[in-house]
């Protein structure tokens, strides 16, 4: 012991508390400088500095007695089978049993809630509500899930959540004020608590029962076509209820949802990184499905487990404006010696595509418009008959261009501060030559798995499951946004813990349905990526290759079938076995000019001229 540092000594103290506090011997707590999180009986804590601040060990500590009360209080498989299947629905269900558990502990150990509040603290000060300027911008689970603590625990609301909770108090209250004295009295009880939290919910308009029947089906009943009639009714009144609660639902709560890499110790199959009640900032992540994924071809074997868990979002949403602006800079200064580069390529490629917008002419014509520099040669010689031009109708197809840039790992480093830089300089140079430009980015939200693992842990492991992580989707410009309002969400791509796994097939599909909506002629796709799709716990569960498999056949079926030209650039590793039209780059700093001479070959490729008098 005496070799020992009182970091090693706090460590294994709060290891034994953890087991102590969840009755399990087996408990293994790691510890990360990422987001915090929990799979089973192992935890992820924060790591405190080596002097060991007083506020980092609060806070570590409040997440490891979160993580021992869940696993001592919760019972995750009957959470998930009342479970409603409404995204904003489930993200208030889960957070609401959360204060749940953590409410049995801090009622009864002081202790444990001074922890718990500090852990509160961290996650609520970097919520959504802490900038909530009116109702509809203040997260409902959020603010549920602190009303519900304020009820369960007497726990006043974090400062710096106050102001968004006042916005919305009256309103809930209001509503359901009444469920919150009734929560208190069911806390020992998760499968009455639960019961009255979906009550609650379905008060709110955020869920229906789902054995009750629509309230239309018996307008029609005496109506010998009534079926129809219903099934119509039914679809217009799915989104009605209270309006101030269906727009604070539209506006969810915001949060990263990121898992880490996990330590060797933490590698074992069974581990994955959160669960639909998960602790910390996962916990708080919008839940957003995908657009649906029209047009996926129908011979691909592929399949995710569920995509419940998906998320498309802006990139605005993943964090504030000030970071945004920080991110940005930072970009800016790791490319100052490249702006120049970049530019100079930017101006070729505005010269090659408004040479194809000008107009042009053909000379020596019999007839036309008369030629004003062959005038000496009427002159001269007034016989002569071929003095007129003719204009050519130039096609220049109303086009857009879509750039997926890879948000996985790998890409770490000057990969991602190349293709984010090369990104802006495209979207800028287009918008100047009139073609639209979207910008998107594909990642996963956890490390290893996810709340979809976790789901089909909890299933009990079927064979075969088919994808299992969460996507993240990410929407860094949309093609009617103007550039200089998306140009500091690139900056995002710097941003520490936001780079996680790759599944490149679904992102392909994900960014091609998004073209096909487009009423645009001529439609790009521009992948940057840096080699195979990888997500290991996908791979550890399917046959091998499963997830290029799959990265294959849509891109064959995009390249033979499809209206969308693709283009791919490789940044290390070679791309050209997967895309047809594809470069390599092995150093980073010709990115931009590769992106450039691959996309001015595009238009000209396509470029048609018409003779027309």
């Amino acid at each position: 012991m005496a070799d020992q540092s009182p970091l090693d000594l706090f460590k294994q103290a709060l290891t034994g508390a953890s087991r102590a506090i969840a009755r399990d011997p087996e408990v293994e707590v790691a510890w990360s400088a990422d987001v915090p999180g929990s799979a089973g009986n192992r935890f992820r804590v924060p790591l405190p500095g080596r002097d060991l601040p007083a506020d980092q060990v609060t806070e570590a500590r409040g997440f490891a007695d979160s993580f021992a009360l869940k696993l001592r209080h919760h019972d995750a498989a009957l959470h998930a089978r009342a479970a409603p299947p409404e995204p904003i629905a489930r993200a208030c269900y889960d957070a609401i049993e959360q204060v749940r558990y953590e409410a049995l502990g801090a009622n009864r150990f002081g202790g444990i809630k001074a922890n718990l509040d500090a852990a509160t603290e961290l996650r609520t000060a970097g919520d959504k509500i802490v900038r909530a300027q009116n109702s509809s911008e203040v997260p409902l689970q959020t603010a549920l899930a602190l009303l519900v603590r304020e009820a369960l625990t007497g726990e006043a609301v974090p400062e710096k959540a106050r102001g968004g909770i006042e916005l919305v108090r009256d309103f809930l209250e209001e509503k359901v004020g009444g469920d919150f004295a009734q929560l208190a009295e069911t806390i020992a009880d998760q499968q009455e608590f639960q019961k009255l939290a979906l009550d609650m919910l379905r008060e709110l308009d955020l869920t229906r029962p789902t054995d009750a029947p629509d309230e239309n089906e018996g307008e029609d009943s005496e109506d010998e076509d009534g079926a129809e009639d219903d099934q119509t009714g039914e679809d217009e009144n799915q989104g009605e209820g209270d309006p101030q609660s269906a727009e604070m639902a539209g506006d969810m709560a915001e949060g990263e949802g990121e898992g880490s890499e996990m330590s060797e110790a933490e590698t074992d199959s069974e581990m994955s990184e959160g669960d639909p009640g998960d602790e910390g900032e996962a916990s708080n992540a919008p839940v957003r499905p995908n657009r649906p994924q029209a047009e996926v071809p129908p011979s691909v074997d592929y399949k995710p487990y569920t995509t419940r868990f998906d998320e498309e979002v802006a990139a605005p949403d993943l964090c504030d404006a000030e970071e945004l602006d920080r991110l940005r800079a930072y970009l800016d200064s790791q490319l100052t010696g490249l702006q120049g580069v970049v530019t100079r390529l930017a101006n070729r490629l505005q010269r090659r595509l408004m040479a194809q917008q000008n107009r042009s002419w053909d000379f020596d014509q019999e007839e036309g418009v008369l030629d004003a520099a062959r005038l000496s040669r009427v002159i001269v010689s007034p016989g002569t008959a071929l003095s007129y031009k003719v204009e050519r109708d130039v096609e220049f197809k109303d086009t857009i261009v879509t750039l997926l840039v890879d948000n996985s790992g790998s890409m770490r480093g000057r990969p991602i501060s190349i293709a984010a830089i090369s990104a802006d300089i495209l979207a800028r140079t287009l918008e100047r030559c009139g073609v639209k430009t979207e910008i998107l980015g594909f990642t996963t939200r956890a490390w290893k798995g996810g709340q979809s693992r976790e789901a089909w842990l909890a299933d009990g492991k079927p064979q075969n499951p088919g994808r299992l992580n969460d996507l993240r989707h990410i929407i860094y410009k949309q093609a009617d946004e103007p550039w200089r309002r998306a140009r500091r969400n690139l900056g995002l791509m710097m941003r520490e813990g936001l780079l996680k796994e790759n599944i490149d097939g679904e992102a392909l599909i994900w960014a091609h349905s998004r073209l096909l909506y487009r009423p645009e002629e001529r439609r790009i796709l521009m992948v940057i990526s840096d080699g195979a799709p990888v997500d290991d716990s996908t791979l550890s569960v399917n046959s091998a290759g499963y997830l290029e498999a799959h990265l294959r056949s849509v891109i064959e079926w995009i390249e033979k079938v499809s209206p969308v030209q693709l283009v791919a650039i490789g940044i290390g590793h070679d791309v050209t076995r997967y895309y047809r039209r594809a470069v390599t780059i092995m150093d980073v700093e010709q990115l931009g000019g590769t992106i450039m001479e691959q996309l001015a070959e595009l238009f000209e490729d396509e470029k048609g001229v018409k003779g027309r008098r």
